[in-house]
């Protein structure tokens, strides 16, 4: 079954000191598997790996391939949603008291009645709340 996965979850894999084995089993299941994401990902993505190059965690070469590897796994991200999606966007977010980027997270999962993969504690509190198995650590 695929997996609904996060930034959070997707940037463990490109940083050492970020590495568990929950996001290899992740990983695994997304090689295996497949994952979907929102339309937000791919810049939530990359805007961890543009931080942790202007911190000097990371150099240019390895920003690029990050980002490269990361985008060249089978997840499929959603267009940005309709008006419909909004609408529950929009209800998570204010009964959840998220982002309304999180709770696209969230929706989204619950939607497509797959698990939610975060390292993100207040995101799995929040999607654990409103109904959606969450994978996490």
């Amino acid at each position: 079954m695929p997996v609904v996965v996060d930034a959070s979850v997707a940037l463990a894999w490109g940083f050492d000191d970020e590495a568990s084995s929950f996001a290899v089993d992740v990983l695994s299941r997304v090689v295996s598997e497949g994952a979907t994401a929102p339309a937000i990902w791919p810049l939530e993505v990359l805007n961890g790996i543009v931080q942790a190059e202007r911190r000097g965690r990371i150099n240019a070469t390895t920003a690029r391939r990050m980002h490269q590897s990361i985008m060249d796994l089978r997840v499929q991200v959603e267009a940005v949603p309709g008006p419909p999606a909004l609408r529950a966007i929009h209800v998570v977010a204010r009964e959840r008291g998220l982002t309304a980027y999180d709770a696209a997270y969230v929706e989204l999962a619950r939607r497509m009645s797959v698990p939610l993969a975060t390292l993100d504690v207040r995101l799995r509190t929040a999607a654990e709340s409103a109904g959606v198995v969450v994978l996490s650590e």
